[in-house]
């Protein structure tokens, strides 16, 4: 079949957009994605057609008002000629990236979404997504969020709205339902189910786990010695100030334990090993414990490698990543007013001396193994495509 892949080019949307790319050639099939420039040379490496994707700011500005759904109003008008010259059968669009998936149906062509992190749609009675608050344990609780769950709708129904305002000045009509980048015909959610909440899901969605790529890049080493090996994988979007590697660096000095982490040229104690790229992939199995903000990709890398984490969230997604984590007995989380150097030593020791989180990563690792998430989606795509038209819409 002929599959176009769509996705906003940041690492977090544009890496598992590429994993499963390389999967569907690999089993055959033509793939067309559109992504942002950067990431063109892998894509052609693996075998796929490339197109550029409008690159436009995602959140407005006073320098640059453009909304997010006025911009993709914009980029769908330019998508849709690459959609309508590489002609597929199926298109798979980002659950952040509206244009792929505004151009195919403009084209007729049955639209998938793929969500690379835990599934944002949660039911009523759990917490809202990304406040990271934790599971309810009792009906009190359950009660509770049941009640805050009328404050989300609002949200979520202004933001239908507006993506309907987006369909009409396309000439397409509205949806009527919220969430509205998640595909009714698939959605796969693209992480592990052992980080999702036990729920009831609807027909139309797949955990499929996690699609994992990488760019590549050298093995790190720690300094010699027996201590643990703690790497150190924080956000540089999300953390500019590098106020948690700072903190690591301090709290972790005097600590029995060997540092690895990315970093700028810069002074280091004598623990710690700092390097402008590494590959996580052949890194992190060597290490007992990762420190991140809890990016979604950074985190799943981590757990698939057998390595317990530590989450001191910073935006975005990252603070429901770590009640996830720590949910899911697989490693801790650190408020990030307590991410100092004080904070992050008591976190390490609390991470080291809990030998139930390395078993449960190293669970979650033989998971991965024999559960790939790419060949999971290749498959269900298969599967989806396979069927009548019209049981695709």
């Amino acid at each position: 079949m002929r599959v176009l892949l769509g996705a906003f080019g940041d690492p977090g949307h544009a890496f598992p957009v590429l994993a499963l790319g390389a999967e569907l050639v690999a089993r055959g099939h033509d793939v067309g994605i559109e992504t942002w420039q950067k990431w063109r040379e892998p894509a052609e490496a693996a075998g796929m057609t490339f197109s550029a994707a409008p690159e436009y700011q995602v959140f407005p500005t006073q320098e640059r008002p453009l909304k997010p759904y006025e911009a993709a109003v914009v980029a769908a008008r330019v998508t849709r000629s690459f959609v309508r010259s590489f002609g597929p059968d199926v298109a798979v669009s980002d659950i952040l990236t509206p244009a792929p998936a505004l151009a195919a149906e403009l084209e007729g062509v049955p639209v998938a979404t793929v969500v690379p992190h835990v599934m944002p749609d949660l039911p009523p009675g759990f917490p809202p997504f990304s406040i990271g608050a934790r599971l309810p344990r009792t009906r009190v609780g359950r009660a509770f969020w049941k009640q805050t769950y009328r404050a989300v709708e609002i949200g979520l129904e202004q933001g239908r709205r507006e993506y309907n305002e987006c369909r009409a000045r396309l000439g397409l009509g509205p949806l009527p339902w919220t969430h509205t980048g998640l595909s009714r015909s698939l959605t796969m959610v693209g992480t592990f189910p052992q980080l999702e909440y036990r729920r009831e899901w609807p027909s139309w969605t797949r955990v499929v786990g996690p699609l994992m790529w990488e760019p590549g890049g050298p093995v790190a080493t720690p300094v010699e010695g027996s201590g643990p090996v703690v790497l150190v994988a924080t956000s540089t979007s999300q953390d500019p100030s590098h106020r948690l590697l700072d903190a690591c660096l301090e709290g972790l000095a005097d600590e029995p334990v060997r540092v690895i982490a990315i970093s700028a040229p810069r002074p280091a104690p004598s623990n710690a090993v700092l390097v402008s790229w590494m590959s996580y992939a052949e890194t992190m199995p060597r290490c007992d414990l990762v420190i991140t903000h809890g990016g979604h990709g950074t985190l799943v890398r981590a757990l698939a490698s057998g390595c317990p984490v530590l989450v001191c969230p910073a935006g975005g997604d990252m603070a429901e990543n770590a009640a996830r984590v720590d949910w899911a007995g697989v490693g801790v989380r650190l408020a990030p007013r307590f991410g100092t150097p004080g904070g992050v030593r008591l976190a390490v020791r609390r991470a080291l001396a809990r030998p139930g989180l390395r078993t449960r990563a190293l669970e979650l690792a033989g998971w991965a193994r024999a559960n790939p998430g790419p060949t999971a989606a290749a498959i269900e795509l298969e599967v989806w495509a396979s069927r009548p038209r019209a049981a695709r819409a």
